[in-house]
């Protein structure tokens, strides 16, 4: 299969890469880049034919950069021009990445550099629209299961969650359990579990097979653990500009009775966000504060896997930037939302920009924020 074999080399790659062997990374990357031209994608899903183009071009961008750290300048170059030419498209990426420091100066590099501006994510979410109030007598309300629910309990218990949640103020309770989601389930962007959709089959899934799970699945076992406890919460899919772009990001809006209002956390990357006065911040106002150039604060320790650090210029202002365009909610957050095998009502509630154009057979659709982002009926 196509994407395992790529899998298997990047892996090879990435172990020389974090241990900051660089000279010996090159070589597996060259090895992709002769199996991408060479293998053809077994796939008759359109979505990842185009997702081979896009690693393409992240192959030849991680080339560059090892090129780069390697003081071959004049490789490193070439690659990126290579890079761009089969799509790379991350401007915020490329002009932070402290892997291009010794060819930063360079008139090429700069040139490249502007090439891709035009598709700057934060630029295009500057420029986007602003919402409008709609009529929303007639759109669904969202729905917070009880913590009563024979099945929350049980999660409740699994978990351990009032050990793991401690004796603090309710926002020492929401980060602790945010800690133990993002220790104790692996993300693995790639894979899709094959579980059912709720917190205890999410961890066992992962337990037994050593594998990873995606953003959502992670985000839908962190809010039932949040469900659990009795604290409101979302999971969230922050969608980009671009309808061709097949990469999202699923997070979780956490309700702080404390703060009266809800709060960015991430399993994912273990992240959450403050203003400049130490404040906690929701997606909509970090999506605004990133609209006005506002400050904003990740936490240190935020991460990836404990392999990678995230910095507020990579997962802000770059990843997320690109995923806060528009978004989706489902309307009932309960145990196991999504079933595979049993029914769930559950409908789609969109927000988007008043003038992005976006139809939906599956979804209602709103430029609402008031209505989108109300805060949890009891």
């Amino acid at each position: 299969m196509f994407f395992e074999k790529y899998d298997e080399i990047y892996d090879v790659y990435h172990d020389f890469y974090k241990n900051e062997q660089f000279d010996k990374a090159i070589h597996p990357l060259k090895e992709l880049v002769t199996f991408f031209d060479t293998t053809a994608i077994d796939s008759q899903w359109v979505e990842d034919r185009i997702y081979k183009e896009e690693m393409a071009a992240g192959v030849y961008y991680n080339l560059a950069c090892c090129y780069a750290l390697t003081a071959q300048k004049k490789l490193a170059l070439g690659t990126l021009e290579k890079s761009i030419r089969v799509g790379y498209k991350d401007y915020r990426n490329m002009l932070n990445d402290k892997d291009f420091e010794n060819i930063k100066d360079d008139k090429k590099f700069k040139s490249l550099l502007e090439e891709i501006r035009q598709y700057d994510k934060l630029e295009i979410l500057q420029k986007s629209s602003a919402y409008i109030k709609d009529d929303n007598d007639s759109l669904p309300q969202f729905v917070y299961q009880d913590s009563s629910n024979y099945r929350l309990r049980n999660v409740r218990s699994f978990f351990n969650l009032d050990s793991v949640a401690g004796d603090g103020d309710e926002i020492s309770k929401i980060l602790n359990i945010l800690h133990f989601a993002h220790n104790a389930i692996r993300h693995n962007g790639g894979n899709f579990a094959l579980c059912e959709f709720d917190a205890i089959d999410i961890y066992n899934y992962h337990k037994s097979t050593g594998k990873g799970v995606n953003c959502r699945h992670l985000a839908i076992a962190l809010n039932e653990m949040y469900l659990s406890m009795g604290i409101p919460s979302r999971y969230v899919t922050c969608m980009p500009y671009d309808k061709k772009d097949q990469d999202c990001h699923v997070i979780n809006s956490v309700w702080s009775s404390q703060y009266q209002k809800w709060i960015w956390i991430d399993p994912t990357f273990e992240a959450y966000v403050k203003d400049e006065n130490g404040n906690f911040l929701s997606i909509p106002e970090v999506r605004y504060r990133l609209i006005e150039g506002r400050p904003l604060f990740l936490n240190e320790d935020a991460n990836w896997n404990y392999e990678n650090k995230q910095t507020k210029e990579y997962y802000l202002e770059s990843y997320m930037a690109k995923n806060l365009y528009w978004f989706d909610c489902v309307t009932n957050y309960c145990f196991n939302p999504e079933s595979r095998y049993r029914y769930v009502e559950n409908k789609h509630v969109v927000l988007t920009p008043s003038t992005y154009e976006n139809s939906s057979d599956w979804a209602v659709i709103t430029h609402d924020a008031d209505y989108f982002w109300q805060a949890p009926t009891k």
